[in-house]
C-alpha cells in the first residue's frame, strides 16, 4: 500500500483543476526549478536539453531540469491552460495571450549569481524580457494601458533565490558574499533587492503575484555529500535559507499593503522536507535518480535513470522529480486559491 498516497495526491490534484481559467494568462519567472528551455541555446553548463532529462515528458528533453513536468507545468494544467506556457526563447506573437515562461537555470535574484556556470538570464534580465512582451501586448491590444488592464488579471509565479545560495553564497571560490554577510544580513540583502524587482513587475502591470519560498537546499544530494554531522541534511544551510523565507513572508504582506490593488502571496510549498513526503510514497531521499556528472551535479548525458522514479525525491543532485513537482504544485495551488476570492 506504499503507493496509495501517491494516487490520492493525483486524485486530489485532478479535483483541484478549475472548470474555467481564473486567470487569462500565466507568467513564470525564476530558475532551473521552472525553466522550460530558455537555456538551451546559451553558452552554459546549466542546460539539460538531452536525455535522460524529459524521459517522462511528452516531448522528451526540452530543457526542463527533471524527468517530466515542473511545478509550473502542473500549475498551468490546474489553472485551466490547455498547453504548456512557452519559454521566452521560443515564444511567438500568436501564443502570447496565454503567458510566457522567462525562467533560466542558474539565475538568481542577484545578477552575478551563477556567472561561473556561464550565460544565464538573471531575474533583472527576465524583467527586461517582460517589458518586451508588454510592448507586444500593447501592439496586440492597441496601447499600453489596455495591455496592462489585461496583465492586471494574470497570475505571476516567482521561483527564484536558490542559486543565490547554491551558486553564490556557498561558492566562496567564486563569490565574496559569504565573507561580506552573515546569513541574516544576506537574507535581508536579498529580500531588499527582490522587493525592488517585485515593485518593477508591479509597475509593468502585475497585480496577482505568488512568491515561492526556497526549498530545503541543505537536503540536496550535492550538499549532503559534503557532510551533515550526523543529521539527515545540512542544517546550517537549511537554517540560512529559512531566514530568507521568513523575510519573503514579511515582504509579500508589506507589498500587498503598500501597492494599490495588488495581491502578493507567499507560497510555502517548496519548503517541504524530504521526510514530509513519506506519506506521498516517496522513499529515496538524498540520492539522485540518475548518474550525475561530478562537476555539475547534473545527469550524465544519455544515461539511464532509476527505474521507479516516483519514489525518488531528487532526479539529479539538485532538482526534484516530477512526482515531487506534482506534490509541490498541488500544495501551491491551495495558496493560489486565495488570489481567486
Amino acid at each position: 500500500m506504499a503507493f496509495a498516497p501517491v494516487f490520492l495526491v493525483s486524485f486530489f490534484l485532478t479535483k483541484l483543476v478549475v472548470s474555467a481559467q481564473p486567470f487569462p494568462c500565466f507568467f513564470i519567472f525564476g530558475d532551473s526549478l521552472v525553466d522550460s528551455g530558455n537555456n538551451n541555446d546559451l553558452n552554459t553548463s546549466a542546460k539539460v536539453d538531452y536525455p535522460p532529462y524529459g524521459v517522462d515528458f511528452p516531448y522528451g528533453a526540452t530543457g526542463r531540469f527533471t524527468n517530466g513536468l515542473t511545478s509550473a507545468d502542473f500549475l498551468a494544467q490546474m489553472l485551466g491552460f490547455n498547453d504548456f506556457i512557452p519559454p521566452f526563447a521560443e515564444v511567438q506573437d500568436a501564443v502570447l495571450s496565454n503567458g510566457v515562461n522567462y525562467a533560466s537555470g542558474g539565475a538568481g535574484i542577484l545578477s552575478e549569481t551563477g556567472e561561473h556556470l556561464g550565460s544565464r538570464i538573471s531575474l533583472d534580465q527576465q524583467l527586461r524580457n517582460h517589458e518586451i512582451v508588454l510592448s507586444r501586448f500593447a501592439a496586440l491590444y492597441g496601447n499600453v494601458s489596455s495591455a496592462k488592464q489585461r496583465l492586471n488579471k494574470c497570475f505571476y509565479y516567482m521561483v527564484v533565490g536558490s542559486n543565490d545560495y547554491i551558486n553564490n553564497y556557498y561558492k566562496s571560490k567564486y563569490y565574496t558574499t559569504r565573507r561580506l554577510y552573515t546569513p541574516q544580513q544576506y537574507a535581508t540583502f536579498l529580500a531588499n533587492k527582490f522587493s525592488r524587482q517585485l515593485k518593477q513587475l508591479y509597475n509593468l502591470g502585475a497585480r496577482k503575484i505568488g512568491v515561492a519560498g526556497l526549498g530545503p537546499l541543505g537536503c540536496t544530494p550535492a550538499m549532503v555529500s559534503k557532510g551533515t554531522n550526523g543529521s539527515p541534511c545540512v542544517d546550517s544551510i537549511n537554517d540560512a535559507v529559512g531566514l530568507l523565507n521568513t523575510e519573503l513572508g514579511v515582504l509579500v504582506k508589506q507589498l500587498s499593503h503598500d501597492l494599490p490593488n495588488s495581491n502578493f502571496i507567499y507560497i510555502s510549498a517548496m519548503d517541504l522536507r524530504p521526510t514530509e513526503l513519506f506519506g506521498h510514497g516517496i522513499r529515496l531521499l538524498n540520492e539522485a535518480c540518475c548518474r550525475v556528472e561530478r562537476n555539475t551535479g547534473l545527469c550524465v548525458r544519455g544515461g539511464t535513470p532509476c527505474a521507479i522514479r516516483d519514489i525518488s525525491f531528487f532526479y539529479d543532485n539538485f532538482h526534484p522529480t516530477e512526482m515531487v513537482n506534482k506534490v509541490i504544485a498541488t500544495a501551491s495551488y491551495l495558496d493560489i486559491l486565495k488570489l481567486m476570492t
